[in-house]
Parts: structure tokens; C-alpha cells; sequence
């Protein structure tokens, strides 16, 4: 038994292949992981050591495949370790971005450049989109007229062969011959009757009686809108006004409401007003084509599509037009619907922006009517009232009824009311608030002779004619001449602080500082005593002699005892300033008491400076009473302008010739002559073009206010020398005129706007800037309106070359000058116009002359200069009048000789 049992019998040779049979596909195939991982276990070990053992298998076997499941195992654990080792080092990378700091600049620079170059596709896309637009439309508008031509064509074709078969049948008709059989007896025949075709009930019949009805109505309809011979070709073929006149008609208003409500494009319920409003936007598609001079201004891409629509519109009636007999299809009748509301859409928003920029043309002449009729209304004397009332009476019906007609009677009227209203209170003087009557004023009376309106120059020893050098250096009043001048040009006139107030606080300065120094060297006693016979003199001026406080001034600021204090050492600053409070108060005006309020409670310990404040205070009591004294007697000064003023110049530059005058005279003469012979254009010698010294005056006062430099004084004459200021302040306004209309002009134009409309918030802004900056030039456009990458530097090249013209005070920028020359020209024409009928005339198109030549914003401005100019022109003409008639005289013995 124990040798059968130790003796192993290997199986038979099939059997032992079935056991360990190997293979390719065996060895290659991927076993499962159950199976895998019970075969590498140690009890499958195991249990395979046994079974072989057991059968006595080959060993070698066993060997392979312990290898190859360790050889597994370990390419398992390298893989493993692998992984380990990958996703530490994520760990640790995820560890290290969490743990830096992130800092916001990169995050705003990615997002800035992300958002760059979205706008950079945006903007390429946009370019790409409106490019394949523009493709498609002309490939459409080409299409459409190459249809409609071939449609035309055709029907010139089939007219064509009508019309042979019209001519052929009447030869046939013509040339027909008797046949043999009509002289023999005719043999009767049974006449075949057709037979009749009827409804088979009522509802057909009326279906087939309504279908002939309408087709009937429609050929009728379309026939009688042909007869108007209505056609683009005639249309242009015929004047402007006679067109007008034709569409205006109530015939072809009838004929075309009935075309369009037989097309389905009006609504037959419509009320009358919507009615006439959609046939009359309906054949404004004909002046558009026909007269687009008369009816468009060119300008803008809302009128280039105004025109392309009216365009689409007539290309899709004239193919319905064409076969009256025929109903359109419904592809024609849904092309025409969509071209009239793409038409009625673009025609009503130009007619809204085309209204608007109308209103406030028509509004700004009416205003201005109106304005001229306040500044003559009031003179009698001279029957100029009566000149003006029938011209701007008739000019300001004109406007209302065109106003009405535009905006409706009730609009009309409240934008009129508001207009004029807006228009008067900025027109009239400002008041100062509270009363400027000062308290110890009493009502004076004037000479006629001569108006005591003398400055205040104190008679002053010797002694103090150092210390008051420097205060009459600069005189706080004008002289007599300059205020007798002002107040014939403007009756209104009252003496100003505010130019001389930096000036003024210039000289108190160094007065002050003077005094400073002389106290400091022991010489202020001069100076103290020539204070105060300063401060005695100006306010005995503001009394009245031998009333209370005249006396007790006079007694108190006595010039004798102030020197003898001063002298001993007995003057005391506290007990006079303690004098000036108590005074001050009782003598100023109402308006001043906050002014003198503040220097009594001034309690500074520097005399010198206390007394440069009281010289301010009264300086101010002295206007007060100047300008009070102005306004009750400007009646009687006004009457004595004249003589005053010839008096004057006679003592200045006698009556002889004035070199200056006669070289103005003789530029502006010549000027005159250049442009009168350039109007005249070889028509001959007229009244509008005759040259007269009244228009001589007229082009030299012009060539001197309207410009942009400085004014010279070898330029100016000696009758105008009171006006150099006026003159230069003009120049300066000019200036900024036309740089300010320039850039708003440019900016316009680069924006495809209306030159005529009104940026008048843009313009105020601008008005107040100074010519350094462009960017705050281009800040006030972009507060309204937003200016494209392109746009805005094209723009800023611009505004750079004008703001250096501003800054030089030239005109080389060629908008700048063809402004200037646009100013200067409507001013002359306004300025020029001799008779009443002409200034009506020139004053009611004066804003639209303006605003269609790109100063809209300032005609307002430029009327204030005509005004302004033509008071200037009176008076100078009336004062010095002998001096231009001698002037005159002497240029014509030149002349002759």
C-alpha cells in the first residue's frame, strides 16, 4: 500500500494537454481581477503545489507563472507609487497657488486686455456686418432695378407686338373681300344659340358681380392717378414751384387717398387729419427724388436714407402702376407695404429733427423782431417807432402764422410767450439788490453847461503831493468826457466796480506800504496828515454843504489840528477810527451796511491797514453817490452829450484835419469800392450798390470791432479813441465766437449732425474755458454725446490747431476765418442797411443766416454787437460829424488833384 501510494502515475497524454494545454491567445488574454486575484492568492498557490504534487505535473510551469505574477505585482506597485508621487506633487502646487498672495493689478490687467480685445472683435465684427449690409443692399438695389427695368422692357415689348397686331388687323380689315357667295340668295340656316352660363344660387352670383365691381373700381382708380402723369421723369422735368402747387391740389389729394386705400396702405376709418397726413407723406416721396436741393440740406446720413427709402417706395409702385387691368400679387402688394412703412418711419423722424431745428430758427427771428421793436418803441421824436411797426408787424405775422402751421396755435404761442419772456429779463438792466440811494444824498441838480461830475481830485499842499501821487495814478471814477460818452451810448449806464477793484486794491497796497516805511524812517507824519485830508475831501463830496454832517466833517478831519496832533504826539488812530464807525453808517446806502458793518467790527491792531480798508469802504460810498447822481439827472446830461462832447475833442485835437481819421476813411472807402464793384458784377451802377459815405463809415466801424487781434492804437481814429476799450472787449468776444463755433462746427460735421442745431450748453461751457487744454474741450461735447475712437482723435486735431489760433489771437484755421468772414459780413449787411424795410428785413433772417452758416449758438450774441454797434455809430456820427464832413472834403481835393 505505502508503495502505491508513493508512487506518483503521470494521466495520459490527452488528458495532460487538456490540464496544461497553453496557448498564444491564453498567455495574451487579459484575465479578470476575481480570477486574477484568486489564482495569485496563496491558497490557489498552495492548492496548485498540491495538485501538481498530486499528479506530478511539470514544475516549470509552476515557475512561469510564479514569475510572471510576481513581474505583475511590481510593474502594479511602480504604477502605484507613480500615482502617489503625481498627485503630491498637485497637492503641493495647489498648496503653493493658495498660499501666494494674489495681488488685484493682474486681475485687472487680464481683465482690461480681455475686455480690449472683445471690443477689438466687436468693433471688427460690427465693420465686418455693416460691410456685408452694404453688400447686401446694393446686390438687392441692383436686383430691384435690374427687375424693374426688365419688367419695363417687357412691357415695352408686349406694347410693341399690340400694337402691330393692332395695325394688321385693321390691313386685314381694310383689304378683306366681298365673298362670291354674298349675291346669292342666302340659305337659311338654323342658328346655333349658345347657350347662357348661370350661377347655380344667389351667393355666386354676388361673389362674381362684387369681383367685377372691384376690378372695375381699381382700373378706374389707377387710370385716373395715371392721367395726373405723376412720374419720377416729370417730376424733375418741372419746377419746384409748380410741383408744389400740383401735389398741393385737392384732386390729386383725393386721387391718391383713394389709390393708397385701394393698396391697403391707409385705413379707411382714419380721421381726416391722419388721412391727409399719410397721402401727403406719400407724395413727398416725389419732391424728395425730384428736388432733393429744395427739400433736403445735404447733410447727414438720416437724409441719405430718407432718399434710398422714397427710392424702394417708387421702384415698388410702378410695377403695380403698370397693369392697371391686373390685380398686384401678393408678393408686390407686401414688398409695397413694407417699402411705404420703412418710407412713412424715416420721412416722419426727419420731419420731427428737420421741425425742431425750424422751430428754433423761426422762434430766435421772432424774438429778435421783438427785440428791435422795444428798442424803438420809445422814440417819438424821430417817427423811427412809426418806420419799424408796419415792417416787424408784417415779419411777425409771417412767423406766427408758419409757427402755428408747424406746432399748433396753442404751442405756437406758449413757446412764443416763453421765448420773449426769457428773452426781456435777460435783456434788462440787473438791479442791484436793496436801495443804493446813499442816506445823506439829497436830490442834486446839474448845469447844463457844465455837468459836475468831477472825479475826485483833492487841491492838496505840496506836502502831501507825494503821498498822493500814487492814489491819483489811478482814479477810481472816469472823467467827465468818458461818462458823458457811456451814457449817451447807453442811458442805463452806471459807473462799475468791478474792473478797477483788483487795480484799486493794488494801490491801497502800496500806499500802504508807503506809509509803512515812512512811519518806520520818522517821515509818516506827511503821510498821516495826507491821508486824512484825502479821507476829509471825499466824504464832504458825499454830503450836502451846510447840512449837520458837512459841518461836523470839516470840524473833526480839520488838516490844521491832525497836523498839530501829529506833530505833539497827540494823535490818536483809536478815537479816529471810533469817528469813521460812527459816521460811515449814517452817510452810506442801504446796500453798503453789511460793508461797513464788517470794518467797524475789523478791530486790527495795524493801523496801516485798517486805514487801506476804510479808503476801500468809502471808495465804494463815492460809487454810490456817483451813480446816484447819474440816475437823476442822466435826462439832462443825455440832452448835452453832444455839445459836450464836441467841445471836448475841439480842446483835444482843434478843428483841424485828423491824420489817423482821414487813413481809416480812406481804407474803408476803398474796401467799400472793391466790394460794391464785386456785387455789381457789370450790372451798372445801382441804388444798392452805390458807395456812400454813410456805408463807408459803416466798413470801417466793422473792420475795426469785428476781429480777432489786438487793436492798435495807429488803427484807431481820434473820433472813436473813447470806445478802444469797447472796441478791444468786442474783439475778444469775437475771437472766442469763432473758436467756440468752429470746434462745435467740426464736431458736428464729424457726427453727421445739423450744422443748424443748438448745442447751447456745450457752447456755455466752452465760452468759459480757457484756449490750453483740448481735452476740456472735448469733455464738454462727451458730456452730451458720445464721440467713436476715431471721431474723438480726428477731433482733437482739430480743436489743437483752432485753440492755436485763439492763443495767438489770428485767424489761419480755414473754419476760423470763413466764420470771421461770416460775422463780419452779416454785421456789415445789418449795419449797412439804410432803410427800415432793409433792417426789418436783415434782422427777421438774421438767426437763419446764422445758423445755417454754423453760429446758431451765438446769435444772440452777435445781435447784442449790432445794438451795440449801431448806438456807437449814432453818437460818434452826431458828436463828430464836422470832422468826417471836413475829412470827406479834403480825400475829394486829393482826389481831384
Amino acid at each position: 500500500m505505502s508503495s502505491d501510494t508513493e508512487t506518483i502515475h503521470a494521466p495520459p497524454a490527452h488528458i495532460a494537454a487538456r490540464f496544461y494545454k497553453t496557448s498564444k491567445s491564453s498567455s495574451y488574454r487579459r484575465k479578470s481581477s476575481a480570477a486574477s486575484s484568486r489564482r495569485n492568492s496563496l491558497s490557489s498557490h498552495h492548492s496548485s503545489k498540491s495538485s501538481r504534487s498530486a499528479h506530478g505535473g511539470p514544475y516549470s510551469n509552476h515557475v512561469a507563472q510564479h514569475l510572471r505574477r510576481a513581474s505583475i505585482i511590481e510593474s502594479r506597485k511602480a504604477r502605484l507609487a507613480d500615482r502617489a508621487a503625481h498627485a503630491e506633487q498637485v497637492r503641493l502646487r495647489a498648496a503653493m497657488a493658495k498660499a501666494a498672495p494674489r495681488t488685484s493689478t493682474t486681475s485687472e490687467e487680464r481683465a482690461l486686455a480681455a475686455q480690449q480685445a472683445r471690443e477689438r472683435l466687436l468693433a471688427q465684427v460690427a465693420a465686418n456686418c455693416a460691410e456685408e449690409v452694404k453688400r447686401a443692399k446694393r446686390v438687392a438695389e441692383d436686383a430691384r432695378e435690374k427687375k424693374a427695368a426688365e419688367h419695363l422692357k417687357l412691357k415695352e415689348d408686349m406694347l410693341e407686338r399690340l400694337a402691330e397686331a393692332e395695325k394688321r388687323r385693321a390691313l386685314l380689315q381694310q383689304n378683306q373681300r366681298r365673298p362670291r357667295t354674298a349675291t346669292l340668295p342666302s340659305v337659311e340656316e338654323k342658328k346655333v344659340v349658345p347657350r347662357a352660363w348661370k350661377p347655380r344660387n344667389e351667393t355666386e352670383a354676388a361673389r362674381i358681380i362684387q369681383r367685377a365691381w372691384r376690378n372695375k373700381k381699381r382700373r378706374r382708380v389707377v387710370t385716373e392717378f395715371l392721367e395726373l402723369r405723376l412720374t419720377l421723369e416729370n417730376v424733375q422735368k418741372t419746377s419746384f414751384e409748380d410741383i408744389s402747387d400740383l401735389l398741393s391740389q385737392d384732386k390729386v389729394l383725393d386721387l391718391t387717398s383713394k389709390l393708397l386705400s385701394l393698396y391697403g396702405l391707409q385705413d379707411d376709418e382714419a380721421d381726416g387729419t391722419g388721412e391727409k397726413t399719410t397721402v401727403r407723406t406719400f407724395l413727398s416721396a416725389y419732391l424728395v427724388l425730384g428736388h432733393p436741393a429744395q427739400v433736403l440740406s445735404k447733410e447727414g446720413e438720416q437724409e441719405k436714407d430718407l432718399i434710398e427709402k422714397a427710392r424702394n417706395l417708387l421702384l415698388s409702385v410702378d410695377p403695380i402702376l403698370a397693369s392697371p387691368t391686373s390685380s398686384p400679387s401678393a408678393h408686390q402688394l407686401e414688398s409695397l407695404c413694407e417699402a411705404f412703412a420703412g418710407f412713412q418711419a424715416a420721412f416722419m423722424a426727419w420731419k420731427v429733427r428737420d421741425s425742431s431745428v425750424l422751430l428754433d430758427t423761426m422762434l430766435a427771428q421772432f424774438v429778435e423782431l421783438d427785440a428791435i421793436w422795444q428798442s424803438v418803441k420809445h422814440d417819438k421824436d424821430g417817427h423811427v417807432a412809426d418806420d419799424y411797426r408796419e415792417g416787424i408787424q408784417h415779419n411777425q405775422t409771417l412767423l406766427l402764422v408758419r409757427l402755428k402751421r408747424l406746432a399748433g396755435a396753442d404751442r405756437a404761442m406758449k413757446l412764443i410767450r416763453d421765448a420773449i419772456r426769457k428773452n426781456r429779463k435777460a435783456n434788462a438792466r440787473k438791479k442791484p439788490l436793496g436801495d443804493v440811494r446813499p442816506r445823506a444824498a439829497s436830490h442834486p441838480t446839474v448845469d447844463a453847461t457844465a455837468p459836475s461830475l468831477t472825479p475826485i481830485e483833492a487841491s492838496v499842499s505840496d506836502s502831501t503831493a507825494e503821498a498822493l501821487a500814487s492814489r491819483k495814478a489811478a482814479p477810481l471814477l472816469p472823467d467827465n468826457r468818458t461818462i458823458m460818452h457811456e451814457l449817451a451810448i447807453n442811458k442805463e449806464y452806471r459807473i462799475d466796480i468791478r474792473p478797477k477793484t483788483d487795480m484799486r486794491e493794488n494801490v491801497i497796497r502800496e500806499v500802504s506800504e508807503t506809509m509803512r516805511q515812512g512811519l518806520e524812517s520818522d517821515f509818516g507824519d506827511i503821510f498821516v496828515v495826507a491821508m486824512a485830508e484825502t479821507i476829509r475831501e471825499k466824504l464832504l463830496s458825499l454830503v450836502v454843504p451846510g447840512k449837520s454832517l458837512h459841518t461836523l466833517i470839516s470840524d473833526t478831519l480839520d488838516t490844521t489840528m491832525i497836523a498839530n496832533q501829529v506833530k505833539i504826539g497827540a494823535f490818536s488812530y483809536q478815537q479816529f477810527f471810533s469817528f469813521m464807525n460812527s459816521l460811515l453808517p449814517k452817510i452810506c446806502a442801504p446796500v453798503r451796511d453789511s460793508d461797513v458793518k464788517a470794518l467797524t467790527e475789523d478791530q486790527t491792531d495795524d493801523p496801516i491797514e485798517r486805514l487801506a480798508k476804510l479808503n476801500y469802504v468809502i471808495d465804494l460810498l463815492s460809487i454810490d453817490h456817483a451813480n446816484f447822481s447819474l440816475q437823476m439827472n442822466a435826462s439832462l446830461l443825455i440832452k448835452e452829450a453832444t455839445g459836450y462832447e464836441q467841445k471836448c475833442f475841439t480842446n483835444a485835437h482843434g478843428d483841424g484835419l485828423l491824420p489817423r481819421t482821414s487813413g481809416w476813411w480812406t481804407q474803408a472807402k476803398k474796401k467799400t469800392e472793391e466790394e460794391m464793384a464785386r456785387r455789381s458784377n457789370g450790372s451798372g451802377p445801382g441804388a444798392s450798390h452805390r458807395v456812400t459815405p454813410y456805408k463807408i463809415y459803416m466798413q470801417g466801424l466793422v473792420d475795426l470791432a469785428v476781429g480777432v487781434g489786438g487793436l492798435q492804437e495807429a488803427d484807431l481814429p481820434e473820433t472813436l479813441e473813447l470806445d478802444a476799450n469797447r472796441i478791444n472787449r468786442m474783439r475778444t468776444d469775437i475771437l472766442r465766437m469763432v473758436v467756440v463755433s468752429a470746434i462745435l462746427l467740426t464736431a458736428k460735421n464729424l457726427m453727421r449732425r445739423d450744422v443748424r442745431s443748438q448745442w447751447k450748453e456745450q457752447a456755455q461751457r466752452m465760452w468759459e474755458l480757457p484756449f490750453e487744454d483740448q481735452q476740456t474741450f472735448i469733455a464738454a461735447i462727451e458730456s452730451r454725446y458720445a464721440l467713436p475712437p476715431t471721431t474723438k482723435a480726428q477731433l482733437s486735431g482739430t480743436i489743437e490747431r483752432i485753440l492755436l489760433d485763439g492763443r495767438s489771437r489770428q485767424a489761419t484755421h480755414p473754419v476760423v476765418k470763413v466764420l470771421l468772414q461770416k460775422i463780419k459780413t452779416h454785421v456789415y449787411a445789418r449795419l449797412s442797411a439804410s432803410s427800415s424795410d432793409e433792417r426789418v428785413k436783415t434782422a427777421s433772417t438774421a438767426s437763419q443766416v446764422l445758423s445755417s452758416g454754423g453760429l446758431p449758438e451765438f446769435v444772440v450774441h452777435i445781435g447784442a454787437l449790432v445794438d451795440e454797434l449801431q448806438k456807437v455809430a449814432e453818437v460818434d456820427r452826431e458828436a463828430h460829424g464836422k470832422w468826417y464832413d471836413g475829412t470827406i472834403e479834403a480825400l475829394g481835393r486829393e482826389e481831384a488833384a
